[in-house]
């Protein structure tokens, strides 16, 4: 296809039609010296649905390390030996503190991340109070607990939380390779879980694995089935004393790629850029949105530095993109 032919297939999806996916597989299946010619058509499609903003979200590690899972990618699993920062959840004054700090920023969402499979009924109340008692800030918020209750999640709804985070991380097919203590069927009950609480949905996932195209493809559209509301992109940063420290990062031209893909797969939706932007985008860092992102994840990560919120809106300013 010519890069006439992808921004035709742009005008043909903001009319409503969907693609078949052998056109989605020749997207996933491009050489990375062609990416930019994908770029005017995820340009189009973004700004049809998002205009010219950009959603700005941040988080808080509420609770770090000593996780029972074995995702091969995170500092955080036990089976791991890693440096990273280990404590128990944070008390409810300092879970609400990174939200009143948000206080004249350009910050629209505030997410409260914790570690572990999920958490207990004791964690989930101190969380749920937390949001409680800073609902009135003019901010809209998310969890991102784990593998929760329905009951869990309509005290969360009740609390002010309006959004849940719960990654799919990679494709069903891949999924074993990267983690074997819980399922990809309890990561997708749990988000029909959050649904059927009335509550949006943030999912996504990392790449750099060792993911095949067809399998961040085969991901794409399992999301597209699922009708998650935000898709977080992440990029694998190697950390010694996992599994993945040896993995080769993504180039930059890839993880563009990959993030075009998915406006493609997922027009209407909010296609937020999160860990490892810098390290692997490098250069090419503000070619995010022109490949289709339409949200970034501001600050620092779970377990890696961040970009300081001040560096992102000099960035959108720069490229005539308002904050959202």
């Amino acid at each position: 296809m010519t890069e006439e032919a992808y921004f035709n297939l742009a005008k043909t999806i903001i009319q409503g039609n969907t693609p078949d996916s052998t056109q989605f597989a020749k997207i996933a299946h491009l050489t990375d010296d062609k990416v930019f010619e994908l770029f005017p058509g995820a340009n189009l499609i973004r700004s049809t649905y998002f205009k010219n903003q950009i959603h700005l979200c941040t988080i808080c590690n509420g609770k770090s390390g000593k996780c029972s899972e074995d995702c091969t990618f995170c500092a955080q699993s036990r089976f791991h030996k890693t440096d990273v920062e280990t404590y128990p959840l944070l008390s409810k004054e300092k879970l609400q503190q990174p939200a009143l700090d948000l206080k004249n920023t350009q910050v629209t969402r505030y997410s409260i991340v914790t570690s572990g499979k999920g958490l207990s009924g004791k964690e989930i109340n101190r969380v749920s109070e937390a949001f409680s008692g800073i609902k009135d800030l003019p901010l809209c918020y998310c969890a991102s607990l784990g593998i929760i209750t329905e009951d869990d999640f309509n005290l969360l709804a009740r609390s002010g939380v309006t959004r849940y985070h719960h990654n799919l991380e990679t494709a069903r097919s891949h999924f074993n390779n990267i983690c074997t203590t819980h399922t990809y069927d309890q990561r997708i009950e749990t988000i029909k879980t959050a649904q059927k609480a009335g509550l949006s949905v943030c999912s996504g996932g990392i790449f750099g694995l060792g993911e095949t195209d067809d399998q961040i493809l085969e991901m794409a559209l399992e999301l597209k089935c699922l009708d998650v509301d935000a898709v977080p992109l992440n990029f694998l940063s190697p950390i010694p004393g996992t599994p993945m420290e040896h993995q080769s990062k993504l180039t930059p031209l890839k993880c563009l790629k990959i993030i075009a893909l998915f406006r493609y797969v997922l027009p209407e939706k909010e296609i937020i850029i999160c860990g490892g932007r810098e390290a692997n985008l490098g250069m090419l860092h503000p070619f995010i949105f022109y490949a289709g992102a339409s949200g970034i994840l501001t600050g620092n990560y779970l377990t890696t530095g961040g970009r300081q919120l001040e560096k992102d809106l000099n960035m959108l300013n720069q490229l005539e993109l308002t904050p959202r």
